[in-house]
């Protein structure tokens, strides 16, 4: 397809122009190159494929920019790109330099608010209508929630504050629920079209509201009136809760039919106050792939032929996700106590194998990372041992919990994080880049770092036969392919490991160097120490830190690197510093990890390159350092040096 409709729009003022029938052929020709363009790129997939039309008739009714669209989540947001500017850009989506896969308020103007993470929607949109309203700007602010954001708790209490009077006024706030998990049944065509251009018209609200006024004066009546207006509309819609909140409820509609979705929109947007609209839309609407598995066609990891949809998968080595999830329900097997938790995220964590085997010990909790880990800490307090398989990213969200109602208590819940370090194409919204630093402060946390599958494993079994809280974080992805042995043996508690000693004899003019690595950058150290005749500790454990061994070779060598895939900041190489400066050592510590900035999306082995993180990286690092310099020997007079970011 040629898409000549598609390509005469260079903005939303085009789409605002279009006709009725040109809304709809554009409809299709949008599809046909989202299609196409992520057949390319890859990135996801089917979420986008049915936000097609709700897209097209949000831009053509409303005045965007001026007027704010506020996506939650936002890996829905591949047409609002292509058609805000950035179709042309859409063949560098999350790669190094191009596009993000998210909206984000520094790509465009049309991206009213940056989302990656869920929930978040409404909290920002209300903040905007109510900044307009303080500043006397007429706009309005819509935020479109769906694909499961809707159970986060943070949805809730923005619903519950935006539906209040505040002291400027109601807010003139839109919220779309974008409900693509309920199938479009007969009852939800025709009448429910006419009954929501009913409910969002104008002589609806004008004599509702005047109704309402003559009514106060006679409060028997007025209560009776508004429950009989309630349960009318609850006959036809599950609008009633969110009327509870204080918004004027219109739906559901058919999210894929523009003649409805159109005059709707259109007659909400002169309404004032807090309205919610809900639309039905199905996930990979228009191909048909898409449509029979919408989980499997949720992201393309690469490119694919839209003629025959995704590849088979190919066999290689086993991800660290696969290699928890085996874990998982073998340590169940083992253990009837384990019992494991995830908040909305089964196939990312690993999770299908083991609910399939052990329904009954597993919970998805949805997107509620607060409620999961306090949860999980219920379960802790009645004996069994619950396992939160989350994203390091995701962690962030429940922080207090994780303290007060984890830590403070010292409970037995094991933390299976994933997406440890830079996660590639999702970028810096996904990166688990400071959980190190994060965890590692909290008292009575243990925090493993693995530096390979089979490790991995046995790091999971070490936390699993702990009575307190210990967090396990691994990469996405594979790593050094390391033979997973069956067994469920665990690592010594606190204890890491040489694996590589230097030649280097003192007084020889080369300083001995000794390079401490937390997880899977043992290999690329490795790989550098080979070259520089160092020292190489696979340390394992951030928390408890193996201080002898660290003061051991603080003892045998002339500089210690530490090198993490997470923040320097208060991360595992400022343990190692901590732990020198405790024991009264001073000698020059060169500090690796990732900088003090967010790191884009793109490669993750061109991204750990950028950052000075692979085998090269590190060894320039070390000989930019040390390189040329004598001997050092330690002395109590020597300062500590403090940590060097690697840019």
């Amino acid at each position: 397809m040629n898409h000549p409709l598609l390509r005469t729009i260079e903005s939303p003022a085009d789409v605002r122009r279009l006709s009725r029938p040109e809304l709809k052929q554009l409809a299709v020709e949008l599809r046909d190159f989202l299609l196409h363009s992520v057949a390319q790129t890859g990135g996801h997939f089917s979420s986008n494929l049915g936000t097609v039309e709700l897209t097209i008739a949000l831009h053509h009714v409303f005045d965007t920019p001026n007027d704010r669209l506020v996506w939650d989540v936002g890996h829905q947001t591949y047409p609002h790109k292509i058609l805000t500017g950035r179709r042309e850009r859409m063949g560098t989506i999350r790669q190094l330099g191009g596009i993000s896969g998210f909206p984000r308020r520094d790509e465009s103007e049309y991206d009213a608010f940056g989302t990656a993470h869920s929930s978040t929607s409404i909290s920002a949109a209300l903040g905007m209508a109510l900044a307009a309203r303080l500043k006397g700007e007429d706009r309005r602010a819509v935020a479109i929630i769906g694909d499961g954001a809707m159970t986060g708790g943070m949805a809730f209490e923005a619903l519950n504050n935006g539906g209040m009077t505040h002291a400027s006024g109601q807010p003139d706030l839109l919220v779309v629920l974008n409900d693509n998990d309920m199938s479009i049944s007969p009852p939800v065509g025709a009448l429910n079209r006419y009954l929501a251009r009913l409910l969002s018209g104008k002589f609806y609200a004008a004599a509702r509201d005047t109704a309402k006024n003559v009514l106060r004066n006679a409060p028997p009546l007025f209560e009776l009136a508004r429950r009989l207006e309630e349960h009318a509309k609850g006959m036809v819609s599950p609008g009633t809760i969110f009327e509870e909140f204080g918004f004027n409820y219109v739906g559901p509609i058919d999210g894929h039919d523009l003649d409805a979705l159109v005059p709707t929109l259109q007659n909400l947007r002169q309404m004032k106050g807090p309205q919610f609209l809900h639309v039905v839309t199905k996930k990979g609407y228009g191909y048909r792939p898409a449509e029979a598995d919408p989980v499997k066609y949720h992201a393309a990891s690469g490119k694919f032929d839209p003629a025959q949809g995704f590849p088979p998968s190919k066999p290689g080595k086993p991800t660290f996700t696969q290699v928890f999830g085996q874990w998982l329900c073998d340590m169940a097997e083992a253990d009837p106590r384990l019992v494991g938790i995830t908040p909305a995220m089964r196939e990312g964590s690993g999770m299908v194998e083991f609910e399939r085997r052990f329904p009954t010990r597993y919970h998805d909790v949805g997107i509620a990372e607060q409620h999961a880990v306090t949860f999980a800490a219920g379960l802790a307090c009645e004996g069994l041992k619950p396992v939160v398989a989350i994203y390091s990213t995701f962690l962030q969200r429940a922080y207090d919990q994780l303290i007060h109602d984890v830590a403070l208590q010292n409970l037995p819940v094991v933390f299976a994080l994933d997406r440890g370090g830079l996660v590639g194409a999702d970028g810096a919204t996904h990166a688990g880049a400071y959980d190190l630093a994060y965890l590692r402060c909290i008292p009575e946390m243990g925090v493993l770092a693995p530096a390979d599958e089979d490790e991995c494993r046995r790091a999971l079994t070490t936390a699993f036969r702990r009575e307190h809280p210990v967090a396990v974080r691994y990469p996405r992805g594979s790593g050094a392919g390391v033979a997973v042995q069956p067994v469920l043996e665990a690592l010594p508690w606190g204890r890491g490991e040489l694996r590589r000693r230097s030649g280097v004899e003192a007084g020889r003019g080369a300083p001995r160097i000794a390079i401490l690595a937390f997880g899977t950058l043992l290999y690329p150290a490795l790989a550098a120490a080979e070259r520089l005749d160092a020292t190489v500790a696979n340390m394992r454990f951030v928390k408890p830190l193996d201080t002898e061994l660290v003061l051991e070779l603080a003892d045998t060598h002339d500089a210690i690197v530490t090198v993490e895939e997470g923040c320097t900041m208060g991360g595992a190489g400022s343990a190692v510093l901590e732990a020198l400066a405790a024991a009264g050592r001073s000698l020059p510590t060169l500090v690796l990890g990732l900088p003090d900035r967010f790191v884009e999306h793109g490669d993750p082995a061109r991204l750990l390159a950028l950052c000075g993180l692979d085998a090269g990286g590190i060894e320039q690092s070390i000989l930019k350092r040390f390189a040329g310099k004598p001997a050092l020997v330690a002395s109590a007079e020597a300062p500590l040096v403090r940590p060097a970011v690697n840019h």
